[in-house]
């Protein structure tokens, strides 16, 4: 099963980033194999609008099941929650600790978006 976290770096010792649609990177980590792959996300940094959605539709298309990030707009949530794809919002601050929380059960599956849609 694989995860993404969003991340500005390249390993897991990079920082969580707070904001999913603008993060530079998705991390998406495969539990079964125990390896990784960074995807860039630089495109949805600097958009004027609709940096979540796309986002949420490049995290789909990676096949992720499970998303890790620090805080979820509105129409992304609803992007991926059509995708199947499980939210968990975190304070980690760095991927390594996120998915330690998120393989410990730590964290818990978001309900609802956390921010207000244009959240920077």
């Amino acid at each position: 099963m694989k995860i993404a976290f969003s991340t500005p770096g390249e390993t897991l010792e990079s920082p969580l980033d707070a904001r999913f649609g603008r993060a530079p990177k998705f991390l998406v980590y495969d539990l079964d194999s125990e390896t990784f792959e960074v995807v860039d996300n630089q495109q949805n940094v600097n958009a004027a609008q609709g940096a979540g959605i796309q986002s949420a539709e490049t995290v789909a298309r990676l096949g992720v099941k499970n998303l890790v990030t620090g805080h979820c707009g509105p129409k992304a949530f609803r992007v991926l929650l059509a995708a199947g794809i499980k939210v968990y919002t975190s304070d980690a601050p760095t991927v390594a600790a996120a998915l330690e929380r998120y393989r410990s059960g730590k964290l818990t599956e978001a309900k609802a978006a956390d921010v207000d849609g244009h959240w920077v």
